[in-house]
């Protein structure tokens, strides 16, 4: 991701619906996880979603390719370094937990960034994954965030599984909004990393996200596919 959209992205985070929803979203499957170790947090950029792992008992630890996104984070007192997913600077086997949001579509070799996180993850530790789903929602924004491609749920899970994760869950999101994402990027030519909506608009779309966790929803198609997974004890 350039270092424009980035900056962009840590401007507007806080008090934007999606990224405001993705918080809660981490925040309930770290409930889920339970106990807190050591965490991992791919990609993070300015560090949104390290921060609800450390307000959740987790010592993190960031990797993310931009110097732009490490510098920031560090500025904001975050344990942020450099680091390139297909090779990541670390041990094998040093964290209970690993988080990539966002992060495998835009990796050629997502198989090997795949496999890296098996690798650095210790024998029943937990990996939550997010990526872009469905090619048919293709569009400028895709672009303009360097996507390499859009998931469907084989395609996800033959780079998971392949890489020796074991999916424990996975599920689409943003579902009830995906018509509205997908007429709204057939006539962009931008990234949707923007200024939030008035108000009362984010505060709707907040909502209707929400509401997702009580409809059998999760199985049809939505803007983001969600995987929780581990690596075998």
């Amino acid at each position: 991701m350039q270092a424009t959209e980035i900056r962009r992205m840590t401007e507007i985070e806080d008090r934007h619906w999606w990224f405001q929803q993705k918080r809660q979203l981490l925040a309930r499957e770290l409930r889920r996880i339970g106990t807190p170790g050591r965490a991992l947090d791919i990609g993070a950029a300015g560090g949104g979603n390290s921060r609800v792992l450390l307000e959740h008992g987790w010592k993190t630890v960031i990797g993310d390719l931009s110097e732009t996104a490490v510098g920031i984070a560090v500025e904001r007192g975050l344990d942020a370094h450099v680091a390139d997913a297909r090779d990541l600077p670390w041990e094998d086997e040093s964290f209970d937990l690993v988080t990539a949001f966002e992060i495998l579509e835009h990796i050629e070799e997502d198989d090997v960034a795949s496999a890296q996180i098996f690798r650095v993850l210790r024998p029943g530790g937990n990996a939550l994954i997010t990526v872009p789903q469905d090619m048919r929602l293709w569009s400028a924004h895709d672009e303009k965030c360097d996507h390499v491609r859009r998931y469907d749920r084989d395609g996800l899970t033959k780079v998971l599984e392949g890489a020796g994760l074991v999916i424990d869950k996975m599920w689409s999101w943003n579902v009830l909004l995906r018509p509205v994402v997908a007429m709204h990027r057939k006539k962009s030519t931008e990234s949707d990393i923007e200024e939030p909506p008035p108000a009362l608009i984010n505060a709707a779309l907040n909502g209707i996200v929400a509401a997702e966790r009580f409809l059998p929803v999760k199985s049809m198609s939505g803007v983001s596919l969600i995987v929780r997974a581990h690596r075998p004890a």
